[in-house]
């Protein structure tokens, strides 16, 4: 059998209706042991999150700022799933697919929540001084499964080379030869570069990119979408209600070929939580690093990920889409969202261009954390050095290679990773549940940083 296929077939059976029911099935009993956190606190989230996104407090030594952690996640799950992956949940699934999409980010939140929580309440110093935790903390530390948190640690390190460094590479350098001719190489080498500049400071060096990249790249995109929306403003409402309509009764899709509720579903559901990586257990490492006077309130940033992941940039790109008339043009997934906002803005297409480029690099600099953190769990801090030149190499290979091999590893590695997540986070529900309650008694209460009474409520 061909290896391609072979991989095609793992890739389906791995991202297969079990792995989606335990992620979505993970989110709804912690939504109801958390009694809809996510939807009766919304005013305390966004007074919490968006609200303090320019408080210049500045972080204690060994971490970073609340904020800060958070942009160096939305820095790696706000990718090309937002751009690509909306394109082909509704080519595959239909405009119904977006409705299961916001669902399952729905649920995703709690398990966010509960994921971020759990790496606050177990993080470590390591020998540099600095906070750092993750699944595989949790999973040790709670639960006491140290082999479970090192295969996770193993799925992690593997991972980003895959979705975090070549890949990513590769979606930067094809976008800018498609659409200014330039050279593979020569962008494979200034992206090597730029990255080994950025990543050899740790964290501190990165988190100071992402707090500033990730608003900007965010803010422009989300402009030219609103651009798109205020021209098109005739088309939304019909684009809003076929997100509802097809939800529950698909009628035909693209190119006329009729889309099952199963399919809609599916489509929403793994596009959604690929792009905001809740249950997969990457975030939460970043934000780890936080510093934060409880786990809960740092928990709050998770959902906030989510929701502007999910909830903002991949609606904004599936309502242009919707609204622009393409939908039915046959233009793939790859061009469909450069088509959407061509299709109303002259020039539109560059704003998806760069939207990609940034997305991916931003990407990159988020997954490069994850893996060094998980590398150094596994092996101290002398994995650190060489597994920056490894990533860094990487990049460059990823940037001129044929990567589609590689899409199939990496998304295969990604689906692997949630696995031991969600054992350590059904496993820890219960502590989830008490350090929320501890935390809402006073939500308003600016705790010791250094305090740490709520390890009483820890296993």
């Amino acid at each position: 059998m061909d290896f391609k296929i072979l991989l095609k077939q793992l890739d389906t059976i791995v991202w297969g209706p079990p792995l989606l029911i335990l992620l979505v099935g993970t989110g709804i009993i912690l939504t109801v042991e958390l009694r809809a956190l996510q939807l009766r606190k919304f005013p305390l989230i966004m007074k919490s999150t968006l609200f303090k996104i320019f408080d210049k407090t500045k972080a204690r030594e060994g971490t970073i700022t609340p904020f800060q952690s958070v942009a160096t996640a939305l820095a790696a799950t706000i990718g090309t799933g937002n751009i690509v992956g909306v394109a082909t949940a509704i080519i595959i699934g239909g405009p119904g697919a977006i409705f299961w999409m916001w669902l399952a980010a729905f649920f995703g939140m709690a398990t966010k929540y509960a994921e971020v929580t759990l790496s606050v309440a177990y993080r470590e110093k390591n020998s540099k001084g600095e906070l750092v935790g993750g699944p595989m903390y949790y999973i040790q530390n709670g639960l006491g499964l140290s082999r479970l948190a090192r295969l996770f640690a193993i799925f992690a390190v593997l991972a980003t080379f895959g979705i975090g460094s070549t890949t990513q590479a590769n979606a930067i350098s094809g976008t800018l030869k498609g659409a200014f001719g330039f050279n593979t190489a020569g962008v494979g080498l200034l992206l090597s570069i730029t990255v080994a500049v950025i990543i050899v400071g740790g964290l501190k060096s990165i988190a100071k990119v992402t707090e500033k990249l990730v608003p900007f790249m965010a803010g422009c995109y989300l402009i030219g979408g609103l651009i798109v929306l205020i021209i098109n403003y005739q088309a939304v409402p019909g684009a809003i209600a076929s997100i509802f309509t097809n939800a529950f009764n698909p009628r035909a899709a693209v190119g006329g070929t009729g889309v099952g509720l199963v399919v809609a579903m599916q489509a929403g559901v793994s596009r959604g939580l690929f792009t905001n990586e809740a249950g997969l257990g990457s975030s939460p490492i970043a934000q780890a690093s936080a510093d934060t006077d409880h786990p809960s309130r740092q928990g709050l940033w998770g959902i906030f990920e989510v929701f502007m992941d999910s909830i903002v940039v991949c609606t904004v790109t599936a309502l242009v889409i919707l609204s622009s008339g393409v939908l039915s043009s046959g233009v793939d997934a790859t061009s469909l969202s450069a088509a959407a906002f061509s299709n109303s803005i002259s020039y539109g297409g560059y704003i998806v261009t760069f939207g990609l480029v940034l997305f991916a690099f931003s990407t990159i600099l988020g997954w490069e954390y994850y893996g060094e953190t998980s590398a150094r769990y596994l092996l101290g801090d002398r994995a650190s050095k060489p597994y920056r030149i490894i990533f860094t190499i990487t990049v460059f290979l990823g940037a001129v290679m044929e990567l589609e091999i590689v899409w199939y590893i990496a998304n295969i590695l990604n689906g692997l990773m949630a696995i031991p997540n969600l054992i350590g986070v059904l496993g820890l529900s219960s502590v989830v549940v008490k350090l929320t309650k501890d935390f809402l008694r006073d939500p308003d209460k600016i705790r010791d940083s250094e305090d740490q009474s709520y390890k009483k409520h820890l296993l």
